[in-house]
């Protein structure tokens, strides 16, 4: 079961009151800024060692390892895993995959911080830092039902896979800036819903279970890949190539 599948199954009145949401949502952005935390880490360790880079990338040929290959198309395999296997893995597996998620994430990072000069990179990192910010205070504030914008994101989204796809052969580099400028209105956007979602969520669940605490988890991870595709498509405009 998903976070989407979760809202909906859940009653809109807040069971604990107020502080129940509080605590709910702060435990849900700890996760979030411990998996980013250690994602920084890892992409910094990576890219600033010689050692470490040449298990991603073969310096004879030039080209992506085996692991460096495997490192770009995990993550995806591990954002599927956890939210499908929601209901069947327990709360330290859950953890456990989203910590190794966060360093593959990290790994593949790295080579973001080889393309771009460390200056872009921090000030596009600030820039996305305020926008998510604001954006989640919207969400987390605002009396309007946001779920109809979030379906509308949510085809955004599907719109961007399907368009990111087909310019991989085009190669337009026009295409590429539209779709960037595309990425930013739409993670912007989910992510106030995400945040409102998590806020009913937070006012249904029940404090101390298991289930709560997976819920704690997979709501850090949304908001995690909010901000992370949030600032990748920001550093195509604010980001200077070395």
């Amino acid at each position: 079961m998903n976070l989407q599948q979760y809202d909906k199954s859940v009653s809109r009145p807040a069971t604990e009151g107020l502080s129940t949401v509080r605590t709910f949502l702060s435990n849900v952005f700890m996760w979030m800024f411990v998996a980013l935390g250690i994602t920084a880490l890892t992409a910094y360790l990576f890219a600033s060692d010689a050692a470490l880079l040449g298990y991603l990338i073969n310096y004879e040929t030039g080209s992506m390892s085996t692991l460096g290959w495997v490192v770009i198309f995990a993550p995806l395999g591990f954002v599927l895993l956890m939210s499908f296997g929601f209901q069947k893995l327990s709360y330290p597996v859950l953890t456990l995959l989203f910590v190794i998620f966060s360093i593959l994430m990290g790994m593949s990072l790295s080579f973001v911080l080889l393309a771009y000069t460390g200056a872009s990179v921090f000030k596009t990192f600030v820039v996305a830092s305020v926008m998510f910010g604001i954006m989640a205070v919207t969400g987390y504030t605002t009396k309007m039902d946001l779920s109809r914008f979030g379906s509308l994101m949510f085809m955004g989204l599907i719109g961007i896979i399907i368009a990111s796809v087909v310019n991989m052969f085009m190669r337009s580099e026009t295409m590429d800036y539209v779709i960037s400028f595309i990425g930013v209105l739409v993670f912007t956007g989910l992510t106030a819903y995400d945040v409102q979602k998590l806020k009913r969520i937070g006012a249904g669940a029940e404090y101390g279970a298991e289930s709560t605490k997976k819920l704690v988890i997979l709501g850090a991870l949304n908001l995690y890949l909010d901000f992370i595709n949030l600032f990748l498509f920001l550093l195509r405009f604010l980001g200077n190539r070395k």
